[in-house]
């Protein structure tokens, strides 16, 4: 279950999308994100022999190739303790530095919260 002390509606709802597609697609990290509309983007880790992103990039680039101007909140459900370097970097080119970006862990727990930047 996922533990929403302190999050509003909007971040419980991108983090559970997030953990539903690490569930569903049995890969290492589930994310999502929203845009500036409200829209959401959810994705899971690609791990192709020719490709590779991590789950929130693939998020970002899915909010990208449909319109997305902008970011409001990504969030990350991984076994992970941090966040990547070049997973916040994708947020901050299209979110900016103050985006925050959750990071849960299998359960949905929440562990941490930083900004992009």
């Amino acid at each position: 279950m996922t533990d929403s002390t302190g999050l509003g509606a909007e971040d419980r709802k991108i983090v559970t999308l997030a953990r539903s597609v690490r569930a569903r697609n049995a890969v290492p990290e589930g994310a999502a994100v929203r845009d500036e509309t409200g829209r959401t983007y959810a994705a899971g880790t690609v791990a192709l022999e020719s490709l590779k992103l991590s789950a929130l990039q693939t998020a970002v680039a899915m909010a990208v190739a449909s319109g997305a101007a902008s970011l409001e909140a990504a969030a990350v459900v991984s076994d992970a303790a941090t966040l990547a370097d070049a997973d916040l970097a994708a947020v901050r080119d299209l979110g900016g530095a103050g985006t925050p970006v959750l990071l849960a862990g299998p359960d949905g727990t929440l562990r941490s919260t930083v900004s992009a930047g």
